[in-house]
């Protein structure tokens, strides 16, 4: 599996991004030395790109079908792909506050601690609907690991469109989440540009 090693840090001042957008809590004290150039269109465009694809942690061929998917869908392409992005089952669980970071989420993903409706998911990319009902497996959810996870994210807010019980550790989508309420500061329209060139 492709693995990006680049520092977060330093990735995040590289693409102007503050760390809170990926559930860290670190300051970056240095400031980035940019040279005083205008950046060309395409370099905003693939900038934002960037941005999309580092924050939800998804590798560019798997971006590239959820552009195409949100292209044949009725309505905004861009807002289509990030109402995508935010319904992947890892966001969903960072969203709701089961976990640190969108790593971690994948992570325990990935572990096989989640269930959907019931069932057993280990597919990050899962894309959740309407109505699903996300809670960790009864074993996991004595673990030491959990308890550590609900203090450090206690105080986060839990977007409207997920009603989340952090004592049951269980979550329901209530709805997709619309653009307006999606909080990343990401400008998808220039992705799209850059995609239809």
């Amino acid at each position: 599996m492709a693995i990006n090693r680049v520092p977060v840090l330093k990735r995040c001042r590289s693409l102007g991004l503050e760390p809170m957008y990926l559930g860290i809590d670190k300051k970056s004290n240095r400031e980035l030395k940019r040279a005083n150039r205008k950046m060309s269109e395409y370099g905003l465009q693939l900038r934002e790109k960037q941005k999309a694809k580092f924050i939800y942690g998804v590798l560019e061929k798997p971006f590239r079908n959820y552009y195409e998917k949100a292209e044949r869908m009725p309505g905004m392409t861009g807002e289509n792909l990030m109402i995508m992005l935010e319904s992947r089952l890892d966001n969903v669980v960072f969203r709701a506050g089961f976990a640190r970071t969108r790593k971690e989420a994948r992570q325990i993903v990935d572990h096989k601690h989640i269930l959907v409706n019931g069932k057993q998911v280990n597919i990050p990319s899962y894309l959740v609907k309407a109505g699903d009902v996300i809670e960790v497996k009864e074993k996991c959810k004595g673990s030491q690991r959990y308890k550590d996870i609900l203090d450090a994210t206690s105080g986060r807010l839990v977007p409207e469109w997920v009603e989340a019980d952090a004592e049951a550790l269980k979550a329901t989508v209530k709805e997709l989440p619309s653009r307006e309420v999606i909080d990343v500061p990401v400008d998808e329209m220039l992705i799209v540009e850059l995609y239809s060139k």
